[in-house]
């Protein structure tokens, strides 16, 4: 089966990471993959490569095509690609109502399967006809340290750029104005390669997430992956995630309850060091391999429609 992905080339290392491990896997499956970037940002550009895209198609012949965000699958619909699977992301159904009803038409009018990526992204779309499929992780890349030292220096990690509002940065600075010990440190990091970042998991104390929204996170299921405790807002499919594992606390939007969150995330981290949060992706079936074959079955479920 040869699978076109349609993405942005906008990130920083100009293919998401999520999207290129999720593609990794489904070639080791035996699909061949090949990626469309959507390069530069706003309407002009998305114009030009729908035209780019059409002339592609001249000269490739693809099984299924798959475009990650909304923009993406639109600009895969205009250019005629057909059958059209298309995953949105979280700030897809964060849209203004004009866009979220443009959303619902393509889904329903164009695309053959709308992927979210949990359950409240979908009653946050309103489209009745979606999967629910989170992005999985790779196990094999993403694990912990087999040894790791306490240290009476304890680091709160913040793995999201503050700039952005939906993460909500203000809300885990003003829990640690709360936290008065300068034993406690926030650590904040961005634009850094998936490798460092891992890195920094697994010598945090522990993940902080305080966003207003998310889908499903995936720094979360790697902290997880990673066993490292986490505190987070009520946002995406966290909840589910954490399940009732110990070492995940769910915290409101109030910043004495987010600093009381981390003092028993940290106490926890102290005593036992680390959580099972790994054990709880497996059992969830959130590993990279499972995911992978879950969304082939997909793609094959749409090819024998049409024939």
């Amino acid at each position: 089966m040869k699978v076109l992905l349609v993405l942005s080339g906008n990130s920083k290392d100009g293919i998401n990471i999520i999207v290129k491990n999720q593609a990794e896997t489904l070639k080791r499956s035996d699909l061949l993959i090949e990626y469309f970037r959507i390069d530069g940002k706003g309407f002009l550009s998305y114009f030009k490569h729908i035209l780019l895209l059409r002339r592609h198609l001249l000269s490739q012949k693809y099984d299924l095509f798959h475009a990650h965000y909304s923009f993406s699958g639109i600009v895969a619909t205009i250019a005629g690609c057909k059958p059209l699977v298309v995953s949105l992301m979280g700030s897809d159904t964060q849209k203004n109502f004009l866009w979220k009803s443009i959303i619902r038409f393509f889904s329903k009018m164009f695309w053959d399967i709308t992927i979210v990526k949990s359950i409240s992204m979908k009653q946050d779309s309103g489209i009745k006809k979606v999967v629910v499929l989170p992005n999985g992780v790779d196990l094999e890349s993403v694990k912990p340290l087999t040894r790791r030292c306490f240290s009476e220096n304890r680091v709160v990690l913040f793995a999201s750029d503050p700039e952005r509002k939906s993460k909500n940065f203000e809300l885990a600075r003003k829990a640690m104005d709360l936290m008065q010990d300068d034993k406690i440190s926030l650590k904040v990091i961005h634009s850094i390669s998936h490798k460092e970042i891992l890195q920094e998991i697994n010598h945090a104390d522990l993940l902080i997430v305080t966003s207003l929204w998310e889908g499903s996170p995936n720094i979360v299921k790697e902290a997880m992956a990673c066993n490292c405790p986490v505190v987070s807002t009520k946002v995406g499919d966290v909840e589910w995630l954490f399940g009732d594992q110990p070492g995940y606390f769910l915290t409101s939007s109030d910043p004495a309850d987010v600093a009381d969150k981390i003092k028993e995330a940290l106490e926890f981290s102290k005593v036992y060091g680390k959580t099972n949060g790994r054990d709880r992706i497996i059992e969830l079936g959130l590993d990279s391999r499972t995911i992978a074959l879950k969304l082939i079955n997909l793609y094959k479920e749409i090819l024998e429609k049409r024939i």
